[in-house]
């Protein structure tokens, strides 16, 4: 059964499930990634590296600057991350290892908005989010994947630290 307020994307991407989620788990490396264009930095004072319960603000833009806070809300080390803002609706990522048809080894990564539980489900679909998430999605998992190949490319993807994310 599907519900469209749990939109869902999965790409193969050629890394460990360990590196992808040191990015994932990054605020500073979140508007890398952001395949919405709407994530534009980490708030200064928020971990490095978030945990279950943290809560790390973003610096955010659609049409207007704003600011928004999040918390973690599902972690599993090198699995799952989850977080979630004051309207409840939850930006996971899952991370599974697999091989490819190849049998190159990687992760099948799979990022889902999921806003089944979000009271007011009428100003979601009034401002489009229905509509724009499978492609922001897509996007964003087309952008992680290029950093991960870039960072491998360059030796940094080593899983000991990447750069900076969302």
């Amino acid at each position: 059964m599907t519900n469209r307020y749990l939109v869902s994307r999965s790409r193969f991407i050629a890394a460990a499930p360990e590196a992808i989620f040191e990015v994932l788990a990054t605020p500073a490396l979140h508007s890398v990634i952001d395949g919405s264009d709407t994530v534009k930095g980490a708030q200064p004072r928020g971990p490095e590296r978030l945990a279950l319960g943290a809560k790390f603000g973003m610096e955010m833009n659609m049409k207007l600057d704003y600011k928004i806070l999040n918390t973690v809300c599902e972690f599993e080390e090198g699995r799952r991350i989850a977080w979630r803002h004051f309207y409840g609706h939850v930006w996971r990522y899952l991370l599974e290892p697999v091989t490819d048809d190849a049998g190159n080894p990687g992760t099948l990564v799979t990022e889902q908005w999921d806003a089944r539980l979000v009271r007011g489900k009428f100003f979601l679909r009034l401002a489009g989010y229905l509509r724009r998430h499978p492609a922001n999605l897509e996007k964003t998992l087309a952008k992680l994947d290029a950093y991960m190949t870039s960072e491998a490319a360059s030796g940094a993807g080593s899983g000991s630290g990447p750069g900076q994310l969302h």
